[in-house]
């Protein structure tokens, strides 16, 4: 997934040196039209409805074409499975434990629950994450943190995620971050959402929380930093 958000960055941040001479502008100049011809030809082979994902998602036919190729470069068969997913996402978190962490992420995305996630899966995903309205974001986050998938999320849930987030932040965050802080962001944001103090917190309690406090709201963002 690495190169696959690399590969969006660069479409959208592509730079180029500053020439030396007309001669050495012109070189760079080939060499880019050459690379985006490349570009274009490596990415005809394309999921089928192509179209379809447009209409469905916030990125346009090019981001799309761009996305696939990176994808297809670290997924050559079209899918990931959790062990590579897990590998992957290891590889932006050294300092950690990003295994359980990725295996709630990898659920989150295999919405199908078939134990791969398709380039569709994803490219759906990555389009609420980055280009979604709040409300949509929210109810992705809702669906992270709904573990068993049951329409409520209990406080063993929300334990079990945000403890999984601080293990793969690792123990080298700054500032060092104690032993029960995990349990006490988890006591403080249940207590808030539980409006009606039954032990579950609901899809709308969920967002009416967020949407009203703006601790729980950047707390979340900084949560979806590591998504």
């Amino acid at each position: 997934m690495g190169a696959v958000m690399g590969t969006f960055s660069s479409l959208q941040t592509k730079q180029r040196r500053p020439s030396k001479d007309i001669a050495w502008w012109y070189y760079q100049y080939q060499r880019d039209k050459i690379e985006d011809e490349l570009e274009m030809t490596m990415v005809c082979h394309r999921p089928e409805g192509l179209e379809q994902l447009e209409a469905q998602t916030n990125f346009t036919k090019r981001e799309l074409q761009v996305l696939y190729r990176g994808f297809k470069n670290e997924c050559p068969s079209g899918a990931v499975n959790e062990e590579t997913f897990k590998q992957i996402y290891a590889q932006f978190f050294p300092h950690g434990d990003a295994s359980t962490y990725a295996h709630y992420l990898f659920n989150a995305f295999d919405t199908t629950q078939t134990g791969s996630v398709k380039f569709e899966d994803f490219v759906t995903a990555l389009s609420i994450l980055l280009r979604g309205t709040v409300h949509e974001k929210l109810r992705w986050t809702f669906n992270l943190y709904d573990i068993n998938k049951d329409g409520y999320i209990n406080k063993e849930e929300m334990m079990d995620i945000v403890k999984a987030i601080y293990d793969m932040m690792g123990k080298y965050t700054y500032p060092v971050l104690k032993e029960d802080t995990p349990r006490q962001h988890v006591d403080v944001f249940f207590q808030k959402m539980d409006k009606n103090k039954d032990g579950i917190v609901t899809l709308d309690e969920f967002l009416e929380s967020c949407q009203e406090d703006d601790n729980i709201m950047r707390s979340l963002q900084l949560f979806q930093n590591v998504m």
